[in-house]
């Protein structure tokens, strides 16, 4: 039985909370349940604004649509919502510049589908922890090339630049992963406000060290906090094998 949670704070710095989630463990569209992170950027409340208003167009395209394939829909409703945050930033200056990332999943028997556009991330944890999505950012590009190293990259004063973002350009192309799920195994979607705070194995300590999916979350939260709370944190908690 699938069991989910999710929540968002502001954390110790901001003064608006950018971050959205989304979560359906029902049906939305033709997808079996829906989970998205989005962290929002831009000056003003633009930021809050192109979070809340692309997860809401990507939802609404899912519904419409009734595309039961994952990545054809995605990839359709990250489109329009692209062009619809854009659209907006045209017309409003004071929404000029915004943007967001998004971490999109959809669990469909013991498979988990997976799109992302910028450096919000999902991991899966058991045994160990492994980030299944890949950072589209600045240091990321650097740590691939080989110029930087992972330890480093935690640390780097441009480790908030990301290279791709929902209204960022005229055209956005998400990442698609596929993976399957194996018994005990907790998918965790969250933004960077989260992994900037926590590194891999703290996660995967306090994920293992808590026994209810809520207690799991709040952990998370609380202990971001208490490494600094720089940002907004966002997270989803999946147990797609959970027990009633």
């Amino acid at each position: 039985m699938l069991k989910t949670f999710s929540i968002t704070d502001i954390g110790k710095k901001r003064t608006m909370n950018q971050d959205y989630v989304f979560s359906s463990e029902n049906p939305v569209g033709g997808l079996a349940n829906l989970f998205i992170v989005a962290d929002g950027m831009g000056g003003h409340n633009g930021g809050d604004y192109a979070s809340r208003y692309a997860v809401s167009v990507v939802t609404d395209e899912i519904e419409r649509s009734g595309e039961p394939i994952f990545n054809r829909v995605i990839e359709q409703a990250i489109a329009r919502a692209n062009k619809a945050v854009r659209k907006k930033a045209a017309e409003n200056e004071d929404l000029y510049g915004m943007g967001t990332t998004m971490v999109v999943a959809s669990v469909q028997g013991d498979c988990l589908h997976v799109a992302n556009v910028g450096d919000s991330r999902l991991y899966i944890i058991g045994d160990d922890i492994r980030q299944v999505t890949v950072d589209h950012s600045y240091v990321e590009e650097m740590v691939r090339m080989g110029s930087l190293d992972r330890e480093s990259a935690r640390t780097h004063p441009k480790k908030n630049i990301i290279t791709r973002a929902i209204g960022a350009d005229e055209e956005v192309v998400p990442d698609f992963f596929t993976v399957k799920l194996q018994p005990g195994e907790i998918v965790l979607m969250c933004s960077d406000g989260l992994s900037n705070m926590l590194d891999d194995e703290e996660i995967r300590m306090i994920l293992c060290r808590q026994r209810d999916i809520v207690e799991k979350a709040e952990e998370l939260v609380k202990e971001a906090n208490l490494n600094g709370g720089k940002d907004n944190i966002a997270v989803i908690l999946i147990e797609p094998f959970g027990e009633d």
